[in-house]
């Protein structure tokens, strides 16, 4: 292993931060999966060729941005999605009242291989003859259909997804151990919106009810965009909660 990236090398980068870049590019490649602990520090350094100082601060870097986390007295781990952190990180949808123990069920709905449209092809910018997946599903919080998804992936990035039965609550978790695509940013957009013929029937409310629609791009370790999603919430039971933090 040496510094030479398979990516374009900018004009000037620090060398940790070259480092950082060549270590991202090993868990995107599979090289370090979810859950996998690194080569210590001394021996990263010694593969690289650069200073432990340098290899400790790009690994500090990757800690900070959750790529990457650490076990006291154990070693470095390449972070993955598991449910608790899925809970509180990627899903903003809570009940009414405060109750944020357990990731709301799932029931896929379908499943299906499609030709984008217009809006759809924008978004991911894909040539017109690409096709991308798209999960139709409903998501339930105490018990109650609370929210109508609906999920596009590139097929290019998700091959035979649309081929699968059953799909697991938590789809972050399941890119990273089935496609080794890890979801590192996401950004939502939210607004109001009435409830259409298709919202009625699977959210059991009147037509033209209000509801709360947020559409998410999701981004993996690389800057692929990998997902867009919809959700149309009946927030009569459930609000959108976001915690700011100064860093």
């Amino acid at each position: 292993m040496t510094l030479n990236s398979s990516k374009p090398a900018p004009t000037f980068k620090p060398l940790y931060q070259q480092v950082q870049q060549l270590i991202t590019e090993r868990i995107v490649e599979g090289v370090w999966k979810p859950g996998e602990v690194l080569p210590s520090e001394f021996q990263l350094a010694d593969l690289l060729g650069v200073s432990q100082g340098t290899v400790r601060k790009a690994l500090n870097a990757l800690t900070e941005e959750n790529v990457l986390y650490r076990r006291q007295g154990v070693g470095t781990f390449v972070s993955e999605h598991t449910l608790q952190k899925m809970l509180f990180h990627f899903f903003h949808f809570k009940s009414d009242d405060g109750d944020v123990s357990e990731l709301p069920s799932a029931q896929l709905i379908d499943t299906q291989l499609i030709t984008p449209n217009e809006e759809i092809r924008h978004i991911f910018e894909l040539p017109e003859t690409e096709q991308v997946i798209e999960i139709h599903r409903i998501r339930s919080i105490k018990g109650n259909a609370s929210i109508r998804e609906l999920i596009y992936l590139p097929a290019r990035y998700f091959v035979d997804l649309d081929k699968e039965a059953k799909l697991p609550h938590s789809l972050y978790h399941y890119y990273q151990q089935h496609f080794n695509i890890t979801v590192h940013k996401a950004t939502d957009c939210l607004k109001a919106v009435l409830a259409n013929k298709d919202d009625q029937a699977v959210l059991k409310v009147p037509a033209g009810q209000p509801l709360l629609e947020v559409t998410r791009t999701a981004r993996s370790l690389d800057g692929r965009l990998v997902e867009y999603r919809i959700s149309r919430a009946n927030s009569q039971d459930i609000h959108y909660l976001v915690e700011l933090n100064q860093r």
